[in-house]
This record gives structure tokens, sequence and C-alpha cells, in this order.
């Protein structure tokens, strides 16, 4: 029979509920604005480039995206099985939440480098035939997904440390990695400071290198200044059981980020029958809105440990107070983002954009799609209430109901009127229908799990007392 070992209460068990969200997710929100920073300078240095090599960028991002969700999902059921062990102050569970997390890490770095190798070109080749956009999205793609070890590690090793409180240096890790893409970028694209001209290849290894980099920092992190979670391989065997609990929340999060490359892809394949040009627009927004979603997926990042360890401890009310201000302080971020995309497009787009018919393309798509932000924000917390309780499946409906079953339908119909214009607007509804699903589901969650758990605790109180 396991022993169970005894650890301290943690800081998301004892800490005021506000002061513990912002300590916690504040560094994240940094971070993410960081990421949101250089992603949208890649775009910035590879539209000096040519039109053609922005739209190269844009049609590879689905893929990047994905992997991005393959590691964050992996990392999100790690995490919510972490923080629940630690709430049960479980210390052999946690050291093993934590390994077989690292191990599904190295398995879908090598998926991702075989599809680098015999698939990328082919890929694009779905999309379009225009050579240049092929030959260039097919060199940034491999390099990405070829070399691939330091995205899916970063991601793995930033988890653990947010899972334990420690996002000041997982924020850390993500400003090495960010500032060391900033500053390689131009001088691997344009050859300079005696580097070799790389073109669009020199993004990919800009941010390769970043990412190699804030991975590096992260694992350092770990070693010596995570003291909660052991790491070590001797003695370690992947876990079906471990890996399993893992994937109840993570697979249903990789979903969600599939559903959105999906979408991206489908998109793209709509806006390409009007012009490349709405491809570009497309690309450039995605990377536009990241400046106002990755804020929110920071916040959201911060409360899913919060909320998983408040489960696992059975305090509901501290798990109902993080969703209000969770969802408080989403709203305030996502008004800044409806803000800045109708009051200045047309400065936001002079970053990227110079032809006059592409120009006005852009200011009709952010001035269209940011109505649908403030609904977001209900979507967003939604999403992580959902994940942090274990009800990834949850996760997985709101998001098939805000791309596939909403966007992309309605973006495709709207596209049968001929008027480019139209097909921004299935956006902002699909954000609503989502909104209302997402409301409806937690609602149920509250009654049939938060209530229950509360009565419960009361009766345990009342048994004690006497």
């Amino acid at each position: 029979m396991n022993e169970e070992i005894k650890i301290p209460e943690n800081i998301m068990g004892t800490m005021g509920e506000n002061k513990l969200l912002l300590k916690i997710s504040v560094p994240l929100i940094f971070s993410m604005l960081v990421q949101a920073l250089y992603n949208v300078v890649d775009s910035f240095f590879v539209a000096m480039i040519s039109e053609n090599a922005l739209s190269a960028v844009s049609l590879a991002f689905p893929v990047q995206n994905l992997m991005i969700g393959v590691g964050v999902g992996t990392g999100i059921g790690m995490n919510a099985l972490l923080s629940k062990r630690l709430g049960q102050k479980n210390q052999p569970a946690v050291n093993s939440a934590a390994m077989n997390g690292i191990f599904l890490s190295l398995i879908n770095m090598l998926i991702f480098m075989v599809f680098g190798f015999f698939f990328a070109r082919a890929y694009f080749e779905t999309q379009t035939d225009v050579a240049e956009i092929v030959n260039e999205g097919t060199a940034y793609l491999k390099i990405c997904t070829i070399i691939s070890f330091g995205i899916f590690f970063d991601i793995t090793f930033s988890r653990l440390l947010q899972s334990t409180g420690l996002t000041k240096f997982s924020m850390i890790g993500q400003i090495i990695g960010a500032v060391t893409n900033i500053i390689l970028d131009p001088i691997m694209i344009f050859g300079l400071l005696g580097f070799p001209k790389l073109g669009v290849a020199g993004a990919a290894w800009a941010t390769v290198i970043g990412q190699i980099l804030g991975m590096c920092a992260d694992l350092i992190f770990n070693l010596h200044w995570n003291k909660e979670i052991q790491l070590g391989l001797k003695g370690f065997r992947p876990s079906r059981k471990v890996i399993g609990q893992i994937y109840s929340v993570g697979f249903p999060a990789i979903l969600n980020t599939s559903l959105f490359s999906v979408f991206a892809y489908g998109m793209n394949r709509i806006l390409i029958g009007f012009t490349t040009a709405a491809t570009a627009v497309m690309g450039v927004y995605f990377k536009l809105q990241s400046f106002i979603f990755m804020p929110v997926f920071g916040l959201t990042s911060g409360m899913i440990p919060i909320i998983a360890y408040n489960f696992g401890a059975r305090k509901p009310d501290r798990i109902r107070k993080t969703v209000r201000l969770g969802l408080i302080y989403a709203m305030c971020i996502m008004l800044i983002g409806v803000f800045l995309f109708q009051a200045f497009p047309r400065q936001i787009l002079s970053l990227f954009l110079e032809k006059p018919e592409t120009f006005e393309i852009g200011v009709t798509a952010l001035k269209t799609i940011s109505i649908g932000f403030l609904f977001s924000a209900f979507v967003f917390v939604g999403m992580a209430v959902f994940q942090a309780l274990g009800h990834g499946l949850h996760a997985l409906l709101i998001q098939t109901v805000r791309q596939l079953a909403g966007t992309l339908p309605l973006a495709y119909l709207f596209s049968l009127s001929g008027n480019l214009d139209m097909v921004w607007w299935a956006l902002p509804a699909a954000e609503i229908m989502t909104a209302a699903t997402a409301l409806l589901l937690y609602r149920s969650i509250n009654k049939k799990q938060l209530l229950a758990m509360e009565e419960s605790c009361d009766v345990l109180m009342e048994n004690n007392k006497q």
C-alpha cells in the first residue's frame, strides 16, 4: 500500500482570492503580451518583404496554432491534475503528473517533426497554387515543426511553474524567448550583422531559437526553485492511468485548439476565393487579436490552478469568487480591445498593409469582428472553469459551437452573397451563440457540483460540532 505523504497548505487555498488571482495572473498576462508582441513583430517584418510573404506566414498559422494548442492542452491537463493532487497533499501523485506531462511533450514533438518532413508542402498546395507563397510557406513551416522541441518542452516547464504559483519565473522564461525572437527577426530576415539574408525562413529560425532559450530558462527555474515538484528520470515509467487523467481534461482542450486550426484553415479557403489580400488581412487580424486575447488567456491560465486546487480542497466559495473576479477582469480587457479596434483601425493596420484595397478590407474586418469581443470574455472564462473542474468535454462543446457550428457555416453562407464584408459578420454572430452556451453550462455545473459540495461541507461541519 502506498503511503500518502503530507505536504503543507499551498497559497492557492489560503491567500485572498483577488490578491491570489492577481499574483498568479498578472505575470502571465505580461508574459502573454510579450508573446503577442513577438507574434506581431514577425508579421511586421515579414510584411516588409511582400504581401505574398505575409500570406505565406498567415497560411502557416493554423499549423503553428495547432502545435501550441497540443502543447497547451497537454499542459492544461497536467496542470489541472497536478494542482488537484497538490490540494490533496499527495506528493508522489504530484511528481507522477509532472513526469508524465514531460513524456507526452516528447511524443507531441515527434508527431509534428514527421508532419514537417513529409507533409508541409502538401499542406500549402491544398490552399494556393501561387509558387512564391507555397515555397516560402513550406520553408517557414518545416523549420517550425521539425525543430519543435523548444516550444513543447517550454510550454510544459512553464505550466509546472504556474501550477505551484511560481508565475514570475514563468514570465521570465516567456520574456527571454520573446525578446530573443524580436531581436533575431530583422537580423535573420534581412541579413544584418553578417548573417545571411534568409527572408521568411529567417522569421522561423528566430522563432525556434527563442523557444529553445525560453525552454532552457524554465527548466532551470523548475530544477532550482520549484520545491513542490521533484523531477527525475530515476524509476519513472509512463503511466496509462495518469496519461488518461491528463488527457481527460487535456484532450478536449487540444480538440478546442484543433477546431480553431480547422476554422483558420477554412476561413482562409473561403477568403482566398475573394482575393489573396483577404487572407493577408485575416493573418494580420489573428496576430492583432492576440494583443487582446492573450492577456485574457493569461488571466484564465491563472484561474485554472486556483479553481482546480480549491476543488480538490473542497472550497466552493473560493471557486465562485475566483470565477466572478476573472469575468470582471476579462470584460475590462475586452472593452479595451473594442475601443482600440473601433477607434484606431487605420493607424493599427498601417503597420502591416500598404495597398489601398487591402487596407480598406482590413479596416472593415477589424471594426466588424471586434463587436463580438465582449461576448468572448464569457466564453474564455467559462472554458477555464470547465477545464479546471475536469469538464473538458464542456470546453470542447462551446468551442465547437464557436467555430465549427458557428463561424465557419455562417462565413460560408455569407460568402454566397458575393460580398466580402458580409463574411466578417460571422465572427461576432458566433461569439454571441457561444457565450449563451457557456452560461447555460456553467449554471448546470454550479448547481450539480459546487452547490452539492457546499452542502456536504456544511453537513460535515455540523457533524464535527456535534
